[in-house]
């Protein structure tokens, strides 16, 4: 599948963007909480002053950072032409700080943008319309790009509908006990939905036990649109994909009496589960680690998922890795960025 965004190559659009005359008013409160992303912060801010519809107000809560971070917003920020504010203190993690900007923010909706990734110009407003017309929606939602370090596109979430990101519209239930979730780039938060629900101060996957507690309060409007980017890079949280299973699988326990199974439902979902990581340990060069996940989580697979998995891991990683970079070169010309 071909994928083309409009701007042209992102990275271009974000060094080209300026702040935009006569655009719309959105009642949507944005935060960034910024952490040692210096070197893609600028991108990210402008990314919010260059919304056809633009926030309510801009919230940049730097959380301790050691890098030139504080300095990049103080500089794209006197670009800003609606409200805005820059908070610099001492590191206290990203859900204190997410916890911090929800209690000063006001308005209808909320929404984080994480400092290493973009917002399209149209995702506030049309992230805004669906949740006006979708009333018993608790979040909109949607696909990201996957972009690299120079910002450009090299995959998209919509190449992953067999697994992780497969998403629903409506009830959510399914897909995020079963461990998927939203990329927290897509997602705008109908603020009164959350004014009495927290992120866990002592969760490190923040998003995920947000969903779990929303996920019975109403709707996750889904949006086909691609309106987001996400930046991989070795410093990502989800890159440690085995400390986010253990987060998962945490809050799969703090959050027990919501998630709608009994103690055996809930081992049978969490063998699934272990078993979908085993095999993201796999295609990630993790073989040993593969392994072990999987021997301990056989039961949660099919047979054909069990052969499968098997025979890859008689497959070279060398192999492997060439078959990676050549679709990654073949992606980044589809793509059209």
């Amino acid at each position: 599948m071909t994928f083309t965004c409009k701007y042209g190559s992102i990275a271009t659009w974000m060094s080209t963007s300026r702040p935009q005359a006569g655009i719309k008013q959105s009642d949507v409160f944005v935060c960034v909480p910024s952490y040692n992303h210096a070197a893609y912060l600028e991108q990210c801010l402008r990314s919010i002053i260059a919304q056809t519809a633009r926030p309510r107000k801009l919230l940049v809560i730097d959380d301790g950072s050691r890098d030139d971070s504080v300095q990049v917003a103080e500089r794209v920020l006197n670009d800003c032409q609606f409200d805005s504010e820059l908070i610099a203190r001492e590191n206290r993690g990203l859900c204190r700080t997410l916890n911090q900007a929800f209690e000063m923010s006001q308005g209808k909706y909320f929404a984080y943008l994480g400092s290493d990734d973009l917002w399209l110009p149209e995702f506030l407003e049309a992230r805004g319309e669906l949740l006006d017309r979708r009333e018993n929606a608790v979040l909109a939602y949607g696909h990201a790009y996957l972009i690299d370090d120079a910002g450009n596109a090299f995959d998209a979430t919509t190449n992953y509908t067999d697994t992780w990101a497969y998403y629903p519209d409506g009830d959510a239930r399914e897909m995020i006990v079963n461990g998927g979730a939203p990329i927290s780039s897509t997602v705008v938060y109908r603020r009164s939905a959350i004014e009495d629900v927290e992120w866990n101060d002592d969760a490190r996957l923040e998003d995920y036990e947000m969903y779990l507690k929303l996920m019975t309060r109403g709707e996750f409007a889904f949006d086909p649109a691609i309106m987001s980017a996400w930046r991989r890079h070795e410093a990502n949280t989800s890159a440690d994909r085995l400390m986010m299973l253990d987060e998962l699988l945490a809050a799969h326990e703090r959050n027990h009496q919501s998630l709608g199974t009994n103690r055996e439902e809930l081992a049978r979902v969490q063998q699934r589960i272990k078993f979908l990581y085993a095999q993201m340990e796999l295609q990630h060069g993790n073989k040993s680690g593969a392994f072990k996940l999987a021997a301990e989580s056989w039961r949660g697979a099919s047979k054909a998922k069990l052969v499968k998995f098997y025979l890859r891991m008689l497959v070279p990683m060398s192999l492997v890795e060439r078959r990676r970079r050549t679709r990654r070169q073949i992606n980044l010309r589809e793509f059209s960025l």
